[in-house]
C-alpha cells in the first residue's frame, strides 16, 4: 500500500486526495500549513472553505503537523507558486531520499522567473538543520509536473478526466500513473517535464485575457483568436526554455489552455472578466476569499522570463498593463489588433 501525501488544502488539493481515496489502495494524507484550517476540516468533515459539499472520508487523514512528510512515499505539491518556497524550508527537514514530489501547482515563481519543479529542486539542493541542529545533506529526488485540463470541482465530482504527467526518468513517469489512474482520472506520461508544466501555468495568462474579451462584450471570433495565438505565444516561450512544440498540442498545452479560456469555473477567466467590465485588480482579489488565480503572478514572472529568452509575448504584455498599470481594456485589445501583420507560422 503506497503512502501519498497531498500538501495543500485548496480546492485541486482536497481533490486530488478525494480522486486518490476514490480509487483506493493507498494510505492518503491532506497536509495544510495551518493548524486551524486542519481542525476545521476534520470538525466539518469537509472542506467548507474551497470544496464545500464533498465529505472528506475516514480515509483521508488531515493533519498540519510537518512530520507526516516523512512516512510518505509520494508527495504531490499543490501549494500555491507565492508559498511554495517558504513551504518546503518548512518541510525541507523531513524529506528523505526515496521520495517522489509530484508538482501539481500551476504557476511560475515570481522575481526568479522559476518553474515550479525548479523552486523544489532548488530547495532541496541547500543543506538543512533539523530542530535539534542535526546538518542534513543536499537532496536528489525525481520531481515531475502534473498537469492538464481539470477544475477542481469536476475531479471531485467524479467526471472523467485526463492529465499528464512528466517525469525525465519515464519509468517514474509510469509509476505515477499507475498510482493515480483510475476510473475518472487517466494519466498519460510525458517526460518533456518543461514543457508539461509552461503549458499549465501560461494557460492561466491567456485565460485572463478571454475573460478581458468576454467582460467587454466580445464575442466568439474574438476568444477563438485569443485561444489560438495564446497557445502560439505560450509555444514560442515553452520551446525557448528547453520544452517539446508537440507537448503543448496535447493535454497540458492546448487541452488546459481551451478548458480554462472557456469554462466558468476558471477563476483566471473570472479576474479577466472582472477586469473587462472595469473592475480594479486589487478589489477582484480582496472578493475571491482566499482562492488563488494563479495568472495573476504569473503575468509578470512569464515576461520577465521571455525577456531572458528574448520572446514576444503580446498578450501577456497586454494583461500586465490592464492589471498592474490600470490601462483600458478596450484599448489593449485595440492594440493587439493593431500590431503589424505576420505570417501565421
Amino acid at each position: 500500500m503506497s503512502r501519498i501525501i497531498v500538501l495543500g488544502c485548496g480546492a485541486w488539493g482536497t481533490a486530488i486526495a478525494l480522486s486518490l481515496d476514490r480509487r483506493g489502495g493507498q494510505q492518503i494524507t491532506l497536509w495544510s500549513h495551518s493548524p486551524e484550517e486542519a481542525q476545521e476540516i476534520v470538525a466539518a468533515g469537509e472542506n467548507k472553505l474551497y470544496l464545500p459539499g464533498f465529505p472528506i472520508p475516514s480515509g483521508i487523514a488531515v493533519t498540519s503537523d510537518a512530520a507526516a512528510v516523512a512516512d510518505a512515499e509520494i508527495v504531490v505539491s499543490v501549494v500555491p507558486s507565492k508559498f511554495l518556497r517558504p513551504t518546503l524550508v518548512r518541510l525541507r527537514s523531513h524529506l528523505h531520499s526515496g521520495q517522489i514530489i509530484v508538482s501539481a501547482t500551476k504557476g511560475i515563481e515570481d522575481y526568479s522567473f522559476l518553474r515550479m519543479t525548479e523552486v523544489i529542486a532548488g530547495c532541496l539542493a541547500e543543506t538543512a538543520r533539523t530542530e535539534t541542529g542535526q546538518l542534513l545533506p543536499a537532496l536528489n529526488l525525481p520531481i515531475g509536473a502534473f498537469s492538464g485540463p481539470s477544475f477542481a470541482l469536476e475531479v471531485a465530482q467524479g467526471q472523467p478526466t485526463a492529465v499528464t504527467v512528466a517525469f525525465t526518468r519515464s519509468s517514474i513517469a509510469s509509476r505515477i500513473q499507475a498510482e493515480f489512474s483510475s476510473e475518472s482520472l487517466r494519466l498519460y506520461t510525458s517526460t518533456d517535464v518543461i514543457g508539461v508544466e509552461l503549458g499549465g501555468a501560461l494557460k492561466n495568462v491567456i485565460a485572463i485575457a478571454a475573460g478581458v474579451a468576454s467582460g467587454v462584450g466580445l464575442g466568439y471570433n474574438s476568444a477563438a483568436a485569443l485561444i489560438t495565438r495564446g497557445i502560439a505565444e505560450i509555444t514560442r516561450l515553452a520551446v525557448a526554455c528547453g520544452g517539446r512544440r508537440e507537448t503543448l498540442a496535447g493535454l497540458s498545452g492546448v487541452g488546459d489552455l481551451v478548458l480554462t479560456c472557456t469554462g466558468s469555473l476558471s477563476r483566471n477567466r473570472t479576474v479577466g472578466q472582472e477586469l473587462g467590465r472595469g473592475r480594479k485588480l486589487p478589489e477582484i482579489l480582496a472578493g475571491m476569499g482566499g482562492k488563488v488565480a494563479e495568472g495573476v503572478l504569473t503575468t509578470r514572472a512569464a515576461l520577465g522570463l521571455a525577456r531572458q529568452r528574448g520572446i514576444e509575448m503580446p498578450i501577456a504584455e497586454q494583461m500586465e498593463l490592464i492589471m498592474n498599470e490600470g490601462k483600458n481594456p478596450l484599448e489593449a485589445i485595440r492594440e493587439l489588433m493593431l500590431r503589424p501583420g505576420k505570417d501565421e507560422l
